[in-house]
């Protein structure tokens, strides 16, 4: 009688889940972690574009200097996001200048390493599609904030992705201490009515103060239904 090979026991278990944060993670083949202190400086405007970055803990901000000196906040990074993803488009230089604003860990990936993650790991290319779809979104979103909203609405919004709101259905506190002259720089207005408006926020019970800013919930409501009101 002819004996009949039974496959591996474990041949129809499940493998784990691929982790592609924690795989960027492991410091190897062109991939490095780097700690980084506040106010450390991540890479410069001017700075060879080589490497994409990938932030597992902190905020980073996002800085640009005009050809007059002028210095402007672009954004704020969290954990989850790439930055300097440009260089894989052709960017030879960094166009803008990345520090830590709170204690970080960034993973590094250099160039070529990200490249080929991305042709050869189907769940870090997903991942990294998934970033730049959602990093293109809020440009898009960004742009109708500018042209449309008041500044009293942007600076709402802006309030609200600074605390990860949509991320996981609940605001979160502002750890990092963020000056009223970085957010003016962000929604285009200036200093004093951001403080006008932090003012009435607080007021009306949208945001408090604990040592770091916390939102509530309630701030979504002026994003969606803005009311008319004294504005600039």
């Amino acid at each position: 009688m002819t004996k009949v090979e039974r496959p591996p026991r474990d041949r129809h278990k499940r493998t784990a889940a691929f982790d592609a944060a924690a795989f960027l993670a492991r410091p190897r083949d062109g991939r490095s972690v780097i700690k980084y202190r506040k106010n450390d400086v991540i890479f410069s405007q001017g700075d060879p574009a080589d490497a994409v970055f990938y932030i597992q803990k902190g905020k980073l901000k996002v800085t640009v200097v005009s050809d007059r000196g002028k210095e402007a906040v672009a954004s704020i990074l969290g954990p989850d996001e790439f930055f300097g993803e440009a260089c894989m488009a052709g960017q030879l230089q960094r166009l803008v200048t990345v520090s830590a604003m709170t204690d970080a860990v960034v993973a590094r990936v250099e160039k070529t390493a990200m490249i080929r993650l991305v042709r050869d790991q189907p769940d870090v290319s997903q991942m990294f599609m998934t970033h730049i779809l959602n990093r293109t979104i809020r440009v898009e979103a960004d742009l109708i904030d500018q042209l449309f909203n008041s500044s009293e609405r942007r600076l709402a919004r802006l309030l609200l992705l600074l605390a990860n709101y949509g991320k996981e259905g609940k605001p979160e506190p502002i750890i990092a201490k963020i000056s009223q002259e970085t957010l003016a720089e962000m929604i285009g207005t200036t200093r004093s009515r951001v403080s006008f408006f932090m003012n009435r926020f607080r007021k009306l019970g949208f945001i408090s103060y604990n040592g770091h800013i916390e939102v509530h919930k309630s701030l979504l409501n002026l994003v969606l239904h803005e009311q008319p009101h004294i504005e600039t």
